[in-house]
Order: structure tokens, then C-alpha cells, then sequence
């Protein structure tokens, strides 16, 4: 043998080899294998899938001389498999959680059947019949297990199950499918049919207060002899697992609870039975505890059955259910008491306790009743629509659509009712400054949207109004609204001089340090400080107050002075200034620029300069926030400014770059592209990210509006965010040695982080950034050529937090909505998907009044809404879409009608249906499956003469004009 040989061999051997998998023959050969296999801290194949294969084998059927298919052979080679199969569910204690698991349904009925037969019940014999009491303690526990498996299975059953997505289809693996689905469904038929005897059966063995056995591989072999040699062992109450009294009554309790609140749908009477059983459980496990070595008892899920028994039930019940709001909700509802369930919702608006579903499937309701002919419930439905309105402002949501439907006309009732909730939803004393901004944002928003000046009048002259904007805030407004009604005359309620506050020699300086805190005077300030300094020479006053916070660019300068007076003055003025900027009480910001302005100009070019820039970026402050709101563009001064504080080239300035980010951004917002794409000089452009984005930005802006859309500088922008959104792939060993692919998220492959992208986008109005939006996706590369090195988590989160900004700018843009609904199509969010669907078509059709345009409701979006709807099971839905789209798609439509576990309203949308082939294809199915009443519902909907053929195609289009409206309002009520 050669040597490269002898290595080779060497190699091959010294490799571990994976121990093959243990083959079901091998247990049938070697009798005590399968306790040492089971034994195995993870035996290959596992116990569950033995079970599986034991039980397979054993119910092959054979095949004669005559080729004839015969059932199974009960020989020794069969009964041994079955034992082996019961001998494995033996190892597992019989737990039912795990088996249930793991095996389908048919081959639990089949192990389950063993047991029974090899315990000794004769087959055929109804277990209602049988007394409990006089039978072996192992017969009676597997009579047990047998019938608290059927009422488990009956509620499974009942819970929707998300289908798994087929492969590839393969004929064979379909068929098998196929035939294990029509045996579960018979099953399935048999155990509802013997539901009653079955509870019977579980309601007796609470009577027996007995221990039980289970059978042990031990018994069963024991069983397996032949009968001489057992000696009667098994009939022993000492042969078997113990599973005492206690443990079988709380198991057993839980069980009939379980199926006794599934038959409550039907019958609301048995849920007291429920009810009744669910305690018991809760007060055998507060005694014994829930996990024993025989079962486990999920006590969240049992709480939540005793909270929803307590809801459902008309008895009294104990305190702690009673005080929750679910359960009083409930009351009211039953009750009629919506008087007090407004006081709840109310009350909740603090609180926030009940979610925000909950909330929306309450308003459903409400509206569902108002429909039925219930006027009174109108006024209910507004103040409920009302309180999760505000709850929605204060948690950041956007307003519902149903708010903006019954605001259409507002009166002096709904107006008080608004404001007495905004009131009572925030406490003013202990709100974090992002709520109160929230709750004014929108009752500004609310100010500007109406149109009669005596309901703004209301709100503006409101307690919490005042209170939440500032003077300047409302002045603001009020010139807002002047200016689209020149009569209008708003009383404002006048500055007060709160900080002026009289100096004394004689306070002392704890006193001085106060007035200092709470002074916004300039002249104030330096008064204060004088004093101060007069007092003591050792202390540093800047520090007084840890919300006094300057950049630390412009603090190394400012603490660099060595008069102490004058830095403490400097560092407290920008300080002070920095904050007005910053809670937008500008005219306060530019008093204090300005003193400090002054005052370093005597001694400090580098601190003049920088008190110049912070002046320019307060200018934009003040015209975004005022005069910009209404349109008017800036003054041509302010604009050079900006222009000269981009092209600055003086040396040793410290610079923030909000300053740079924002001058870029005001530049952009005022359209001038101009400048930024041609008079911007090149060094700036290379030398600032911000001016180089916004370069590409404008010029992409500027070329859309040609007859022939340019692609070069939209290449261009396409290729700079790509690179921001790149990964830098480098090889770094671990601290275990091994070498790691390391993703950097903050990559510096770009002109900018990520996250600064995000936050310069953010600074852009709606003006700037409708040019850009989805429609114009044309123009953009449809490839990347490095796209490995894109972190593509990296652009999922950047298009998601950038269409919610969008949205926040304009929540009535079709094309923003559409988006929103992709990507939560993308990530599996299939309700919340349709919901953003169906509001782009509802606010471009005038909530489906109008037709939606063609542009919005593609084939495209047409096809994700079908899929969406298949995949929340709602099928009649999808065959509903499926006349949306340009062609009709019959073989989807035919596929979904076939579905019988359909989740949606079913034959009350046949109304919707207007292509008669899909009308003629229900009305065979319905015959066929032998439904004549749902057949009726078909042929009405079809009998229908507008749908006849022979019309005229204008009548036709009408026709499906109508029901489209109408199918498209139901879905937004449902999804909205």
C-alpha cells in the first residue's frame, strides 16, 4: 500500500461516524431493545415516531392469490407490533398533551382502541353502560383516557388551524393525504356523535374518588403471556402507574370545562356548567399544585377561561372578576347600559388597560346594532369612536377613518363631548412633553379642519387648549386662520411678565439661584449673576442646574473664557436659548441669542461666529413653524444666509451638523433646486454628505416633471443610498477562536449612517417628498450589481420607518397606503395588510362612492388582497376578488368556493357576486353537497335581472359598479 494510500485510510477511520437509525424489524427481533432504546437520553427514531411506525406495520393489508386486498391479519407478527406501539405510549405515562402532539388523529384512535382492547373491553360496548366502580382499576383508567381523548379532540377540532403550504404537488403523497383527511373528518363524526356519552362517562369517574392505574411496560407484558402464567397480577390494584384521586378529578374537571364552553356557543345555559367545572380545577390546583408526574394543567389558559366564564355568566360572581373592565364591559353590553360603558372607556383613556383591538371590536358592535334600526345607539357609537380616538393620539396611532366619518359634521354636543374626553385622557401635572405635544398636535389639527368659527372658537378658548399651546403657538394659529377668513376674531389671552422678578441685596443665594433657574431675561440673567459673583467668587453657577446643556463643540470654547462672570453668563445664555429652541418658544430663544450675540462679539470672532449660526438655524425654526406652515415662502435675506452658511469657509469654527442637516433640508422643502444642482460649489458637495444628498435629491426632483423621466441623477441617488444601506463583510475571530462573519449595521460604506438618512428624510415636508414617492418607481435601477454586500434588514427597516413618516405628513396618500400594505403583506400581517388596502382605495374613492382608479387597485394589489384573504381562511372573499381583476380568475375563485371551513360571512356575500359563471358554479356546488338553502340564496342572487346577459353592457357595468361599492364598504367596516 502506498503511503498516500495508508494517510488516506488513516483519515477515513479516525472520522466520527453518525450511528445509523435503529429500523422498527429490530425491535421485533430482539425483545428487550425497546426498553434500551428508550432509555436513551435522545433515542433515534424517537418514541412518538415508533409509535407511528409499530402501528403502520401493523395495519398494512395484505394481498391474496387472487390479488384481492384483505384487511390486516390478527397474527403473532401484528399483535406483537400493537404491543410494542402500547408499550411506547406506556413509557410516556399516557400523556396525552405529548401524544396529541405529535400523532394524528387517526393513529391516537387506533392506539387508544388497543388499550381499551388489551385492558379487557370487549369491543362494541357503549362505556356509558359500563360501571366504573366494579371494573379493574386499569380497565377503568384506559374507559378514562379513551373518553377524555374524544371530548379533547372535539374541542381542538373546533379552533381554526392555520393550513400548512403544500410542496410540490406528487400524486401519491396527495392521495395519502387525502384519505388521512376524510378518516380524521369520520372520526371526527363518530366522537361528536358520542359527545353526550362520552361527558357521561367523565362526569361518573368524578363520582369514584378512587385511586386508578395506568399500564406499565411491566403490565402489558405481563398481559402479553399466555393466561396461565399471569397469576391474576394485573387485575390487582397494585399492578400499574398510580394515578390517584385527586390528579384524575382535576384532570377530568379541566377536560369538561373545556368541552362543556365549546358547547356554549350553542347553548349559553351550559356555561355555568363550565364555569362550575374551570373552578373546581382552580381549587384542586391550589391544593395540589398544577404539574404532577402524570399531567400538566396550562393555568394562563385556565385563568383566562374562569375570566371568560365569569363574563359570560349571569350569576354573581366573585369581586376580582367583577372589577375587571372585560367583565363589566360585558354587563353593559348585555344590559343596554351604555351609559356607564362610555364612563368605562373613559376611564380607560388613563389607565390603558383594555387593548386596542378590544376597543375596535366593542365599536364594531355598537355600529353592528346601530344598523339593525337602533337610532339611540348612534350618539354611543360617536362617544366610544370618540375615546378610542384619543386614546390613539396619545399612543402615537394614526386617527381611524371611522372618527373622520362621524366628524363630518360636527355640532356644539360633539365639540363639549371631544374636550371633556381630551381632559379627562391626560393629566397635565404628571404628562410626559411628547403626550402633551401629541394632544396639542391634534387639537390644532382639529382647529384647522373645521370650518364654522364658533366650534374653533370653542376649542381655542378651552382650559386645556391654553394650557397646552403656548402664546406664540396660538397666535400662530390664529394668524392661520385668519388668513383663510379674514372675519375671523379669536380672543388670545395675553403674555404675562411671570419672570419679572425684583433683585435684592439682601436675598440670599439659594434664593438668586432659583431666580436664576426660572429667568428666561437676558438683562435678568446678568443682573442675577452680578449679585452672585458679588456673594462668592468660588462657585461655579453654570452647573446649578443639570438641564442647562450645551454641545460639547461649543462647550470646550465657552469654558475655555476666563472671566468666570462672563462664562457662566455665555454658557448660561446659549444654554437657556438651546432649550427655548428646543420646546419651540422661539421669540424667548432669540432674546437670549441675541444678548449672548452682544456680548461675545466684544472678545470672541470663533463664539460670535458660532452665536451667528445658531441665530440662522433659530430663523428656520420660526419660518418652518409660522409663516412656512401656510405656504409663504421665506424672505430672499434668510435664503442667502443659508446659501453663505453652507459655502463658509472659515477656519477653527466649531459646527454642529443639525446645522448643515437643516440648512440642506430648508433648501429642499423651498424648492430650490436650482442652487443645489447647479450654483452649489463642488468642494461643498464633497466635502458635506448633507449638500451631496440633497444635490441628488433635488436634481432627481427637478427632472421628474419632463416628458421623458431621466434616469442618471436617479441613478445616482439610488447607488448613494445603496451604499448607506451596505454591509461592511469582515472576518474577526471570536472570543471562542473561531472565525465569525460580522455584520456592521452603522457601516461607514456610505456618505452617512443609516440612521442619519433616516433622520435628514425626516426633516423634508410633504411637499418635497410627494415628488419622490412609489408612482415614480420607474426611474429607478431595476438591479444591484454588489448585492451581496446589501444588508437587505437594514432597507426593510429604513422603508418602514420612512413610509410611517410619510404617513404622519399625509395619511390620504394613495400610493404611501399601498406601501404600508405591501410590507405588512411582506411580513405576514394579513389583516393589517387588507386594512391598509382598503383605506388606499376608501380615501381616493371617497370611501368607495366614487370608483377606485385603476392605478390604485391593480391586478397586482388585486391578487395580494386574494392571497390575504385565502390565508385568513375568509374564501367566499376570495372569490369575490377574484372578479376584481381585468380577467377573472375562475380557477382560483372555483378553488376557494370549494373550501367549507370558510371563516367569513359565506352565502350572505353571494349579493356581491355579479359574474353569472361563478352565480352558476355555487349553484351546482350547493346541490351537489345537497345545502338547498344556500342553493336558494344563489339562484336569488342570480335571478336578478340586471345581472341577464342580454343587457346592454352599460347596464352590466352598472350593475357591478353597485356591488362592488357595496363589497368593498363591508370589507372596510370589517377591517377598519
Amino acid at each position: 500500500m502506498s503511503a498516500e494510500a495508508a494517510d488516506r485510510e488513516a483519515a477515513t477511520s479516525s472520522r466520527p461516524c453518525t450511528p445509523p437509525q435503529t429500523s422498527w424489524f429490530e425491535f421485533l427481533l430482539e425483545e428487550a431493545l425497546l426498553e434500551q432504546h428508550l432509555q436513551k437520553p435522545s433515542p433515534d427514531p424517537p418514541p412518538v415516531q415508533l409509535i407511528v411506525q409499530f402501528l403502520e406495520q401493523a395495519s398494512k393489508p395484505s394481498v391474496n392469490e387472487q390479488n384481492q386486498v384483505q384487511p390486516p391479519p390478527d397474527n403473532k407478527r401484528n399483535r406483537i407490533l400493537k404491543l410494542l406501539a402500547l408499550k411506547v405510549a406506556a413509557h410516556l405515562k399516557w400523556d396525552l398533551d405529548v401524544l396529541e402532539k405529535s400523532l394524528s388523529v387517526p393513529v391516537l384512535n387506533m392506539l387508544l382502541n388497543e388499550l381499551l382492547c388489551i385492558s379487557k373491553v370487549p369491543p362494541g360496548t357503549k362505556h356509558v353502560d359500563v360501571d366504573l366502580s366494579s371494573l379493574p382499576p386499569t380497565t377503568a383508567m384506559a374507559i378514562l383516557l379513551y373518553n377524555r381523548w374524544a371530548i379533547r379532540t372535539i374541542v381542538q377540532s373546533s379552533f381554526p388551524v392555520k393550513q400548512v403550504k403544500p410542496g410540490p404537488p406528487q400524486l401519491n403523497v396527495m392521495n395519502q393525504m387525502q384519505q388521512e383527511k376524510e378518516l380524521t373528518e369520520n372520526i371526527l363524526k363518530v366522537l361528536k356523535e358520542q359527545a353526550a356519552d362520552s361527558i357521561l362517562v367523565l362526569e361518573g369517574a368524578l363520582k369514584l374518588n378512587k385511586d386508578l392505574y395506568v399500564h406499565t411496560i411491566r403490565t402489558l407484558d405481563l398481559l402479553a403471556m399466555e393466561p396461565g402464567m399471569v397469576n391474576g397480577e394485573t387485575e390487582s390494584s397494585t399492578a400499574g402507574l398510580k394515578i390517584s384521586a385527586e390528579e384524575i378529578q382535576c384532570q377530568v374537571c379541566y377536560d369538561l370545562g373545556a368541552i362543556y364552553f365549546q358547547q356554549g356557543s350553542t347553548n349559553a345555559a351550559v356555561h355555568e356548567n363550565a364555569k362550575e367545572k374551570f373552578f373546581k380545577t382552580k381549587e384542586l390546583i391550589a391544593k395540589n399544585g398544577s404539574s404532577s408526574p402524570h399531567f400538566t394543567i396550562d393555568e394562563e389558559r385556565l385563568a383566562g377561561y374562569c375570566q371568560a366564564c365569569g363574563v359570560l355568566t349571569s350569576s354573581d360572581v366573585d369581586a376580582s372578576q367583577q372589577a375587571t373592565p372585560y367583565s363589566q364591559i360585558h354587563s353593559c353590553m348585555k344590559s343596554g347600559n351604555y351609559q356607564d360603558l362610555v364612563k368605562i372607556f373613559l376611564e380607560d383613556n388613563l389607565t390603558l388597560s383594555l387593548p386596542v383591538q378590544f376597543r375596535q371590536s366593542v365599536l364594531r358592535e355598537l355600529f353592528q346594532k346601530a344598523q339593525q334600526g337602533n337610532d339611540a345607539l348612534d350618539e354611543v357609537c360617536f362617544k366610544v369612536c370618540v375615546c378610542n380616538t384619543v386614546c390613539d393620539v396619545l399612543q402615537g396611532r394614526t386617527i381611524d377613518i371611522q372618527f373622520c366619518q362621524l366628524f363630518l359634521k360636527p355640532s356644539k354636543e360633539k365639540i363639549d363631548f371631544l374636550l371633556e374626553v381630551c381632559s379627562r385622557s391626560i393629566n397635565l401635572e404628571n404628562a410626559s412633553e411628547a403626550l402633551k405635544r401629541k394632544m396639542a398636535a391634534f387639537l390644532k389639527n382639529l382647529c384647522l379642519g373645521l370650518e364654522d368659527l364658533q366650534l374653533v372658537f370653542m376649542i381655542s378658548s378651552h382650559e386645556l387648549f391654553i394650557k397646552l399651546l403656548k402664546d406664540d403657538e396660538r397666535k400662530l394659529l390664529i394668524d392661520q386662520m385668519r388668513k383663510r377668513s379674514p372675519r375671523i376674531n379669536l380672543c388670545t389671552k395675553p403674555v404675562t411678565s411671570f419672570y419679572d422678578i425684583p433683585a435684592s441685596a439682601s436675598v440670599n443665594i439659594g434664593q438668586l439661584e432659583h431666580q436664576l433657574i426660572l429667568s428666561v431675561d437676558p438683562w435678568r440673567i446678568r443682573q442675577i449673576l452680578i449679585e452672585l459673583h458679588g456673594m462668592t467668587s468660588e462657585r461655579q453657577f453654570w452647573t446649578i442646574s443639570n438641564k442647562w446643556e450645551v454641545p460639547n463643540v461649543y462647550g470646550n470654547v465657552i469654558l475655555g473664557i476666563k472671566d468666570n462672570l462672563t462664562r457662566d453668563l455665555v454658557y448660561i445664555l446659549m444654554a437657556k436659548g438651546l432649550h427655548c429652541c428646543a420646546i419651540k418658544d422661539f421669540v424667548h430663544a432669540k432674546q437670549l441669542f441675541a444678548a449672548c450675540l452682544e456680548l461675545v462679539t466684544e472678545f470672541s470672532p470663533k463664539l460670535r461666529q458660532v452665536m451667528l449660526n445658531e441665530m440662522l438655524l433659530l430663523d428656520i425654526y420660526t419660518h418652518e413653524a409660522g409663516a412656512g406652515v401656510s405656504g409663504e415662502r421665506p424672505p430672499s435675506d434668510l435664503i442667502s444666509r443659508v446659501r453663505g452658511y453652507l459655502e463658509m469657509r472659515v477656519p477653527d469654527i466649531p459646527l454642529r451638523q443639525v446645522i448643515a442637516e437643516e440648512c440642506v433640508a430648508f433648501l429642499l422643502n423651498w424648492r430650490e433646486n436650482e442652487y443645489l444642482t447647479m450654483q452649489v460649489p463642488l468642494p461643498l458637495v464633497q466635502t458635506n454628505p448633507y449638500v451631496k444628498l440633497g444635490q441628488l435629491l433635488a436634481a432627481t426632483c427637478k427632472e421628474l416633471p419632463g416628458p421623458k423621466e431621466s434616469r442618471r441623477t436617479a441613478k445616482d441617488l439610488w447607488e448613494v443610498v445603496v451604499q448607506i444601506c451596505s454591509v461592511s463583510n469582515q472576518h474577526k475571530r471570536g472570543n471562542d477562536g473561531r472565525v465569525s462573519l460580522i455584520k456592521h449595521r452603522e457601516s461607514t460604506l456610505g456618505i452617512m449612517y443609516r440612521s442619519e438618512l433616516l433622520s435628514f428624510i425626516k426633516k423634508l415636508r410633504e411637499d418635497i417628498v410627494n415628488d419622490i414617492a412609489a408612482e415614480h418607481i420607474s426611474i429607478w435601477p431595476s438591479s444591484i450589481p454588489n448585492l451581496q454586500s446589501v444588508d437587505f434588514e437594514a432597507v426593510a427597516v429604513t422603508v418602514k420607518e420612512l413610509v410611517s413618516y410619510a404617513l404622519t405628513i399625509n395619511a390620504n396618500n394613495h400610493f404611501w397606503l399601498i406601501i404600508q400594505a405591501d410590507i405588512y403583506f411582506a411580513t405576514n400581517q394579513y389583516s393589517a395588510a387588507l386594512h391598509y388596502y382598503l383605506q388606499a382605495g376608501a380615501v381616493c374613492s371617497d370611501f368607495f362612492n366614487k370608483m377606485v382608479p385603476p392605478d390604485v387597485y391593480t391586478d397586482q394589489v388585486i391578487k395580494r388582497m386574494i392571497k390575504c384573504c385565502s390565508l385568513l381562511n375568509c374564501h367566499t372573499q376570495v372569490a369575490i376578488l377574484c372578479q376584481f381583476l381585468r380577467e377573472v380568475d375562475y380557477k382560483t375563485a372555483f378553488k376557494a368556493l370549494q373550501e367549507q371551513n370558510s371563516h367569513d360571512a359565506m352565502d350572505s356575500y353571494y349579493e356581491y357576486i355579479w359574474d353569472v359563471t361563478i352565480l352558476e358554479y355555487l349553484t351546482y356546488l350547493h346541490h351537489k353537497r345537497g345545502e338547498t338553502d344556500k342553493r336558494q340564496i344563489a339562484i336569488k342572487a342570480i335571478g336578478q335581472t340586471e345581472l341577464n346577459a342580454s343587457n346592454p353592457e352599460e347596464v352590466l357595468q352598472l350593475a357591478a359598479q353597485r356591488r362592488k361599492k357595496k363589497f368593498l364598504q363591508a370589507m372596510a367596516k370589517l377591517y377598519f
